[in-house]
């Protein structure tokens, strides 16, 4: 099975940064249902499926920072990358409300074919590139709902997420973009810590310094905002990690 799991972007580039989006993209291969999971189009436009604006901040971030990117190619909703290979949530049966009719009955079998033609390709790659020079620091760009159903709207525009296992550059990096004026969610919407996750595996156990951004998608949706926030993240991005000394 010939499959396309990542797009990798400025390989030659020299900066120290690797910036990864996990959830690039809401593709479901052609073997996959025909290329549908059941659902609506307009529930795969919705952040169950990818993480709107994210790829668009991601390529410009990486242009701006003169460092590589890696996008995955294919819907969260088929497999998540950025679980680990034991999570219950790698193969999501229902999320926000959305029964995934592809998923419901997927199997070991099923499970495993995906992993091996996506999942495992894209981390493969990940773990290259991140291992083209030692010093490489890894900044995760992620994007999330103003408002689950039910629930109350979220009143950031940015979060920083981590690990209790490494706060050297999220820490300062919350501290910076607090003194910018904005509103900045410390480990929110969520907790940043998920054992076997993309930066538990590519940043925590190798020992890389790492951030992961969280924008909410309505200020990314389009392209004026994808660079805005990309111009904006840069420089602060560079000055705090010259500032740690790592």
């Amino acid at each position: 099975m010939t499959e396309t799991a990542y797009h990798i972007l400025g390989e030659e580039r020299p900066g120290r940064w690797l910036v990864s989006c996990d959830h690039a993209s809401n593709r479901v291969p052609d073997w996959l249902g025909g290329g549908s999971l059941g659902i609506a189009p307009e529930d795969m436009a919705r952040h169950i499926a990818y993480d709107v604006g994210a790829a668009g901040v991601t390529r410009r971030l990486a242009e701006r920072l003169d460092a590589p990117a890696i996008l995955s190619d294919f819907s969260r909703l088929v497999i998540d990358p950025n679980r680990g290979e034991g999570d219950p949530t790698l193969l999501m049966r229902l999320y926000d409300g959305t029964i995934i009719p592809a998923n419901r009955h997927a199997d070991a079998a099923e499970l495993e074919k995906r992993m091996a033609a996506l999942y495992r390709p894209y981390h493969a790659a990940y773990a290259e590139l991140a291992a083209r020079r030692p010093d490489t620091v890894i900044c995760a760009v992620h994007s999330f709902t103003p408002c689950l159903r039910g629930r109350a709207r979220r009143p950031w525009p940015v979060g920083i997420l981590y690990s209790h296992r490494d706060t050297r550059l999220a820490l300062p990096l919350i501290a910076a973009l607090a003194a910018e004026g904005l509103n900045v969610g410390d480990n929110e919407p969520y907790s940043g810590h998920l054992d076997g996750d993309a930066i538990d595996r590519h940043a925590l156990a190798p020992g890389r310094p790492n951030v992961l951004i969280e924008l909410r998608n309505d200020l990314i949706a389009h392209e004026d905002g994808q660079i805005a926030w990309a111009e904006r993240l840069a420089p602060v991005l560079e000055r705090v990690l010259a500032a740690s000394g790592l």
